[in-house]
This record gives structure tokens, C-alpha cells and sequence, in this order.
């Protein structure tokens, strides 16, 4: 048998062999790739304070002819803003905000559980109480100590008692006027303890330090929140974050070969992404 006949009767092997699966594998890292570019970019983009993206600023330059006019962009952003917390730590039970709601100066934002700081104050108040009757209590004796003492300053006088009788009645009111004094004292350290509970019990209620717009919610109801970060994710350290719409400014980067032309009191005209056809004069 020839050659070329053996050659036509063998079997190709070659064509059972899987394809190469370089190609695969080259999509899958580049479809890995992409997608930990857009988690970087969303978490940046989180991170990121609230502004508005402003498209153009026009201002008529000094540097330029009467038409001259410079291009730059920039955002709108809050000079005045803030994440509202509470001044303690404590269990969310009432969160009144949502966002885009508008609130004035003081108004109540949330609550949280009052029960241990109702529970100091009330014993605080019970203990001036105490004190406040002890107060009227010594004041009594004194004055009975103090009628016993002249009485027997006259006896002495008179050589009807004793010297030790009248040593006995001196001590007796010196004893009763200093345990007014420390009775008095008594009084003032519970009154503090009263002002103590009570900002306690008011630092339950969280309010708006300024008047705005809440633009963000951060706490639920059933949530700790701290004013320090702490238990790891499980504790809030803000119940929003609200913005004075009021102290809202447009702030643009001109180039440095530019700003020569810029000066104060300068006519600006502004637009925006959202508003194209909403031209703002500053």
C-alpha cells in the first residue's frame, strides 16, 4: 500500500481539540475591570458634597473690548450647611424630616428615648425636694435653740444655772447653725442636678440649628445615633444633613492667565445644567 494511501486512511485528531478559551478569559478580566471602574466612580460620586452643576459664567472684563465677555464653569453650593446630630447617645423613636422638606430655625427634627432621662430628672427634683424640707426643718430647731440659749444666758446671768447648762444650750444652737449651712448646700448641689437632667431630657429632642431645606435623611426610627462615631455600623452619628438656601453662591475656576480680567463689581450672568433657558444676573 502506498504512502499516499496510508496517509488519506489516517485519522485527524486535530479537529476534536476544544477551542482556545484565551478570547474567554480576556473578556471576563475585562468585564471585571469595568465593573470595579464604576464601583470606584459611585463611591466617589457619593462622597461628593450636594452641589449643581453650573454650565456658564459670563462677566463683562475689564481686560476686553465692550463685547468681551469670559466663559468658566463651575457649581452652586451652600456656604451654610449641616449634618444634624444629637449632643448624646440614645435610641431613634421619632424622626419628623424627609427630604426636600423645609424647616425653620428650632423646629423638632426627632426624639429619642427619653425614659432614663425622665427617670434622672424625676429623681433630681425629689432629692431638692428632701433637701428643701430638711432646710425648713433645721431653720425650726435653730430658732427653738436660739430661744433656749437666751433663756439660759438670763438663768446664768442670775446664778440660777449651771455654767454647764449654758456651755450645753451654746452648743446645742452652734451645731443647729451649722447644719443649716450644710443643708443650704445641700439645695444647691440638687438644684444643679436638676439642671443637669433637665438639658439631659432637652438634648432628647433634636432640632434644626437654622432654618433650610433637608437634603438628606440619615436615621430611622429604632437606630442609635451618637455624636461620635462608634459600634461600627450600627450607630448614626447624624439625622440629616439640611442646607440655608439662603447662603447659596456660584463658585467658578478661572484659569490664572485669566483672572487679571476679573474684578469686583463686575456684571455676571449665569445659567444652568437643569435651566438652560433661566439666565441668573449677579
Amino acid at each position: 500500500m502506498s504512502r499516499e494511501l496510508l496517509d488519506q486512511l489516517r485519522i485527524d485528531r486535530s479537529a476534536d481539540r476544544p477551542p482556545r478559551r484565551r478570547g474567554r478569559r480576556y473578556a471576563i478580566v475585562a468585564i471585571a475591570l469595568v465593573a470595579a471602574a464604576v464601583g470606584v466612580w459611585l463611591g466617589w460620586a457619593r462622597m461628593r458634597p450636594p452641589t449643581v452643576q453650573l454650565t456658564v459664567a459670563r462677566a463683562a472684563t475689564a481686560g476686553g473690548g465692550p463685547g468681551s465677555v469670559l466663559d468658566a464653569s463651575g457649581y452652586v453650593t451652600a456656604r451654610r450647611q449641616a449634618t444634624v446630630s444629637a449632643k448624646i447617645t440614645g435610641k431613634v423613636t421619632e424622626v419628623l424630616i424627609e427630604e426636600g422638606m423645609r424647616v425653620r430655625e428650632g423646629a423638632v427634627l426627632a426624639r429619642l428615648d427619653d425614659t432614663e432621662a425622665r427617670a434622672q430628672l424625676d429623681l433630681a427634683r425629689a432629692q431638692l425636694a428632701a433637701a428643701r424640707s430638711q432646710l425648713a426643718e433645721v431653720r425650726a430647731q435653730l430658732e427653738q435653740a436660739e430661744r433656749d440659749y437666751a433663756r439660759q444666758q438670763g438663768l446664768y446671768d442670775r446664778a440660777l444655772v449651771s455654767p454647764q447648762s449654758l456651755d450645753a444650750a451654746l452648743a446645742q444652737r452652734d451645731m443647729l447653725r451649722a447644719r443649716l449651712l450644710s443643708t443650704q448646700e445641700q439645695i444647691k448641689v440638687a438644684q444643679e442636678s436638676v439642671s443637669v437632667a433637665q438639658v439631659q431630657l432637652d438634648n432628647t429632642v433634636i432640632r434644626a440649628p437654622f432654618g433650610g431645606v433637608v437634603v438628606a435623611k440619615s436615621a430611622q426610627p429604632g437606630e442609635m445615633i451618637s455624636p461620635i462615631s462608634a459600634g461600627g455600623g450600627f450607630t448614626r452619628t447624624g439625622i440629616g444633613t439640611i442646607v440655608d438656601m439662603d447662603s447659596l453662591e456660584i463658585q467658578v475656576d478661572v484659569n490664572e492667565s485669566y483672572i487679571n480680567r476679573v474684578a469686583a463689581g463686575q456684571p455676571v450672568e449665569a445659567t444652568l445644567n437643569a435651566y438652560p433657558d433661566w439666565r441668573i444676573p449677579g
